[in-house]
């Protein structure tokens, strides 16, 4: 378990991270959601001990960081891909891991054959697409086979197949009653992946709480009805006292409905019903309603190119992820 209590942090005049206290526990995926600049990177980084408190502490089942005397046996952390000598093998960086915190060496082939690297285990790092440097990061966090694993945007440049991947493992890492931390800017991903959520804007703790209930506390629910018969219906509606309002394809719908109720109304008016189904909002409309307050930056609706390729957009990882093919880079290529 993760324990943060009134965690605050200050980078000269700039509040950062302002009184968090919440429990990341055991056994579920919980994510970590908030804008850019809500203090997401910051707060991980505090976790692990890599950016010191202006107040508050933070507790890993019971201990503090600085009290780990081997820290890759209790919490196994992603949270920059790129951050290994680009002069190293994907082997020697890990085998240098284990053997600083006293780690089988079994340990490094077993974690490159978990994350798909074997073929390209002696191959250095700065020949690793975006993909592949992910998957050695995640294969550095599990080493140690740790009780606490943190993540930061884990499917970053990764394929769909390894989207895949990572997400069936952060959900059987927890199934194992691991503490599983994950932080991703990608809400399609988030809603299939966490169990429980904690939102910051601005420093402060927006939420936490099970995603289902994320979801409808920050959005409304509706239920969505299309008939042939569309002046019954409407007239059936008004005068139960309900407030119909059009939608998409001429079908209408009646915000926070009872669909047992709905559909017992047109029975009872002998009216055919085409569609009759719950609308739920997604996780992403529900986070935008939540953090609307805490962006600090607003894009405005400026001309765009739908079939322009976006500048800066990581590469996604390659068949070469896999070893086919694959060759390290060579000095003056």
């Amino acid at each position: 378990m993760i324990e943060l209590h009134q965690l605050t942090k200050r980078y000269g005049e700039k509040l950062a991270v302002q009184d968090l206290t919440f429990q990341v526990p055991r056994g579920v995926v919980t994510g970590f959601l908030g804008p850019n600049g809500a203090g997401k990177s910051t707060t991980m980084r505090m976790i692990l001990d890599l950016d010191r408190p202006t107040s508050g502490r933070v507790v890993l089942d019971g201990k503090r960081y600085g009290q780990l005397q081997e820290p890759l046996k209790y919490i196994g952390a992603l949270l920059e891909a790129k951050a290994v000598h680009p002069g190293r093998t994907a082997y020697d960086h890990l085998l240098w891991l284990a053997q600083s915190n006293r780690i089988p060496r079994r340990r490094v082939d077993e974690m490159l054959e978990l994350v798909g690297l074997t073929s390209v285990a002696r191959g250095r790092a700065r020949g690793f697409s975006l993909g592949m440097g992910q998957r050695l990061g995640i294969a550095s966090a599990l080493l140690g086979d740790p009780e606490i694993l943190m993540f930061d945007e884990p499917v970053n440049g990764l394929d769909p197949e390894g989207i895949l991947w990572i997400r069936n493992l952060m959900k059987r890492l927890a199934a194992e009653g691991r503490t599983v931390f994950v932080s991703s800017h990608l809400m399609s991903e988030m809603a299939l992946t966490a169990d429980h959520l904690v939102v910051i804007g601005r420093g402060r703790l927006l939420a936490d709480l099970p995603m289902a209930e994320f979801i409808r506390q920050n959005s409304r629910s509706a239920v969505r009805i299309r008939t042939p018969q569309v002046e019954q219906l409407l007239d059936a509606l008004r005068g139960a006292g309900l407030r119909p309002q059009p939608g998409p394809d001429g079908a209408y719908e009646v915000e926070d409905g009872d669909l047992a109720a709905l559909g017992d109304l047109a029975a009872k008016h002998g009216i055919t019903l085409h569609e009759l189904s719950p609308q739920q909002a997604s996780l992403e409309e529900a986070f935008m309603q939540m953090t609307a307050d805490s962006v600090e930056y607003h894009a405005g609706d400026g001309p765009s190119r739908a079939s322009s390729p976006t500048r800066g957009e990581p590469p996604t990882e390659s068949a070469s992820a896999w070893g086919e093919g694959w060759q390290p880079k060579r000095k003056g290529n």
